[in-house]
């Protein structure tokens, strides 16, 4: 499973690169009772480019918390891949929390983080209220 830390700041949870093509992993943490998910990736420019700014606003928004999207920026001095950085926060409405990082540039990305819009939103979408597990228990199926 995916654990939920207690910190100084929060609830926190991890998903790592790859693992945020699906979202059984994102729910997994918002029932742990997460605030803040950090999704650190190694990923690099082609293919998943256009899905880093849509996936982590949509979990964030199906999830109801704050995502970090953290992304290696730069090209590798043995290889070709070259990652694209944009790290960014999204909040729970999913809209960009500031604006993303460089995508050429290492950069320390800070933001302050209203947990209470958790609380404002989960009172608007009851996402978790209406949720049907019975409905798609053969998700889960092998």
């Amino acid at each position: 499973g995916w654990p939920v830390f207690d910190t100084a700041v929060g609830k926190v949870g991890v998903y790592i690169c790859y693992d945020r093509h699906f979202p059984e992993g994102w729910r997994q943490l918002g029932l742990g009772g997460a605030q803040l998910v950090y999704n650190p990736s190694a990923t690099h420019r082609g293919l998943s480019a256009h899905l880093w700014q849509l996936e982590q606003p949509a979990a964030a928004v199906a999830n109801e918390y704050f995502v970090a999207a953290i992304n290696r920026v730069g090209v590798e001095e043995y290889g070709d891949n070259d990652f694209y950085g944009t790290s960014y926060f999204v909040d729970p409405r999913g809209q960009f929390v500031g604006g993303t990082a460089s995508d050429t540039k290492e950069e320390l990305v800070v933001r302050d983080l209203d947990f209470d819009l958790i609380d404002e939103v989960r009172q608007q979408w009851a996402f978790y209220r209406d949720r049907r597990p019975d409905a798609y228990e053969g998700l889960v199926r092998p």
